[in-house]
């Protein structure tokens, strides 16, 4: 049996998938066969969410056909909306999004008639809505309708965020950024919705438990942390002087450097375009600035590429949203390659129950406690 001598399982095969390839020679990152730079140059999120759910490509009356599903599942219940608005606005929206996750279990449980593919559905059209009726509730007081005519996933979270439907270049950025962070293979909230999946619970709880991966700085909370590095520095030259200070210092500079791309992230350069595009658009002369020579000075010193969440940070800001829903935006988008991953591990189910190697004391004699 393999075993895993640096810790975190890298490197190890831990199972079978026709979902995505990530970083394999000759291939790149695909979504079922298909290239990420296809896909986000001339797709949109609907037509890969339907892509990672339904396993293949939609025909132009599937595709609006389902972009109408979706929209028309954006609606919140009374109940459920009652939840969100006992949550504390102190809350971090990914602990809205994990408790929301849950309640809707409840209201909306799976059974023959709502099935695995109707709550992959439900959810990736109203994720947006449970974090931004909480999001406008705590922070106005008002109780927003989460129903847009917005035929976009995109167009419809910065349509709540904003109040407004928005300009054509943020909705389109946002869309790429989408299909982007759809599906990465077994990433830690990947592996952890599958791991749960193979005790066949109910679909939200594997959603749920994928949210709680999700959450740390080491994974998608990587994009929250790059904002706030990049917000510390008014200059190229603070920048330069700030991450040399931090390489010498031995700090995580974070953004950059991938557990499984070795020379580069190929989802890097495309969202690094639309931040150049989105900057131009808005007259920006510091934070692409800022961020480009961040990136120059961590390929120079430490040899570091950076990864999809250091540009998706700026081009988030740009687009108005709050460094806090960065991550949320990543569980919106999500959603569809954790919902394939569940399709695709009950399909062939086997419980994930891998061995350790025991580092511990050798067998002890019990002292009873008298004769301590």
């Amino acid at each position: 049996m393999a075993t895993d001598k640096t810790g975190g399982l890298a490197g190890i095969i831990a199972g079978n998938t026709s979902i995505a390839t990530v970083g394999k020679e000759g291939k790149g990152l695909t979504y079922r066969g298909y290239s990420i730079y296809d896909l986000a140059e001339h797709s949109t999120f609907e037509e890969v969410a339907y892509l990672l759910i339904y396993g293949k490509l939609p025909s132009g009356s599937q595709l609006r056909e389902y972009k109408e599903n979706l929209r028309k599942q954006r609606g919140l219940s009374s109940p459920l909306k009652a939840v969100l608005e006992q949550i504390p606005g102190s809350t971090h929206p990914m602990d809205v999004l994990r408790t929301a996750c849950s309640m809707l279990g409840t209201l909306e449980p799976e059974n023959k008639e709502h099935d695995q593919i109707a709550i992959a559905n439900r959810l990736t059209a109203c994720f947006s809505s449970m974090l931004l009726y909480w999001h406008q509730y705590v922070n106005t007081g008002k109780r927003i309708d989460t129903k847009t005519e917005d035929d976009s996933t995109a167009g419809h979270f910065l349509h709540l965020l904003h109040g407004k439907k928005p300009d054509e270049l943020c909705r389109r950025a946002v869309d790429v950024s989408l299909i982007l962070y759809a599906e990465h293979e077994f990433n830690a909230s990947t592996f952890t919705a599958r791991t749960i999946a193979s005790t066949l619970p109910d679909f939200y709880s594997a959603v749920t438990g994928a949210i709680g991966a999700l959450r740390g700085p080491l994974h998608g909370g990587a994009n929250e942390a790059a904002m706030e590095l990049l917000e510390k520095f008014s200059t190229p030259e603070e920048a330069e002087s700030g991450i040399l200070e931090m390489t010498g210092a031995k700090k995580l500079v974070m953004g950059f450097g991938h557990r499984v791309y070795k020379i580069s992230d190929p989802r890097s350069d495309v969202i690094k375009a639309w931040a150049k595009k989105l900057a131009d658009a808005q007259g920006d002369k510091k934070l692409y600035a800022v961020s480009e020579r961040v990136e120059q000075v961590m390929r120079r010193e430490k040899n570091m590429f950076p990864n999809l969440d250091f540009y998706s940070a700026s081009a988030y800001h740009f687009c108005g949203i709050p460094t806090a829903m960065f991550t949320p935006l990543f569980v919106v988008s999500r959603i569809t390659g954790w919902a394939a991953h569940i399709i695709e591990q009950r399909a062939d189910n086997r419980l994930i129950r891998p061995n350790a190697d025991y580092v511990g004391p050798e067998p002890r004699v019990y002292v009873p406690m008298a004769d301590r």
